[in-house]
């Protein structure tokens, strides 16, 4: 009988450790669970943030003779944001706010949904010595198709370019402006303005001998004039 109940006692006492440690697994299965759950969702946060910045910290950037300060949140790329010297500036904005980025615009800026809100900027020393606008009468003039079509705002007209010009699947738009240099822009056509998330480009020149080429949705030709001075009314406010 002794030899029989320590016999149930020590089966007893294995079963018991057995339990326990089943019930020490599956508790620290649920909490891995909710520590990969939990993980997850803050991956996804940073992964969505990769290469943004909320900081407005500004960096001083020497582009030629011209210093501007420029908010981090609005520099496009990480490598470009620091002081000193620099070939080149990327940006991106929001319109119509002209402000950089935030998490609260993420979605705008990582480019999910149709909203299409992002202007990208390009700021780096002339290239040549008329911008957009200077380069209507002695270049576009020659390589367009008249008379051209109205466009999608008041005052604006849109030119196909001739098949030899060069400028393939692309089209001119042109604002007159009585007492200003008119606005001009190049937009991509056909599927490949549909596949881009910024089709017109326009240069204008800022400060001392500064480009500042911006790139921009279609929809915001129907603002073309307040999207002009805007832009040049954001990037005048950089220079020191």
């Amino acid at each position: 009988m002794t030899s029989t109940s320590e016999t149930v006692e020590d089966a007893t006492v294995v079963d018991s450790h057995l339990l326990m440690r089943v019930f020490y697994a599956f508790a620290a299965l649920a909490v891995l669970s909710v520590v990969i759950s939990l993980g997850g969702k803050w991956v996804g946060r940073s992964i969505a943030a990769v290469g943004h910045t909320e900081d407005t910290t500004p960096y001083r950037v020497a582009l030629g003779d011209n210093l501007l300060a420029i908010p981090a949140n609005m520099i496009r790329f990480d490598a470009q944001r620091h002081d000193g010297a620099a070939q080149r500036v990327d940006l991106y904005v929001k319109w119509p706010r002209m402000t950089g980025y935030t998490n609260a615009d993420r979605d705008a800026f990582n480019n999910r949904g149709d909203s299409r809100d992002i202007i990208f900027l390009s700021v780096e020393q002339q290239a040549m010595s008329r911008d957009m606008s200077g380069r209507l009468e002695p270049i576009y003039r020659r390589l367009i198709e008249l008379p051209g079509a109205p466009g999608p705002s008041a005052g604006l007209r849109v030119y196909e370019f001739a098949p030899d010009s060069g400028y393939v699947n692309e089209s001119l738009v042109v604002g007159e402006q009585s007492g200003h240099a008119p606005f001009v822009a190049r937009c991509l056509t056909g599927q490949a303005a549909a596949d881009s998330l910024a089709p017109c480009e326009r240069d204008v020149f800022v400060g001392k001998g500064l480009s500042v080429t911006y790139r921009f949705p279609g929809k915001m030709l129907q603002s073309w004039q307040a999207l002009d001075a805007a832009v040049l009314a954001r990037t005048a406010e950089f220079l020191r």
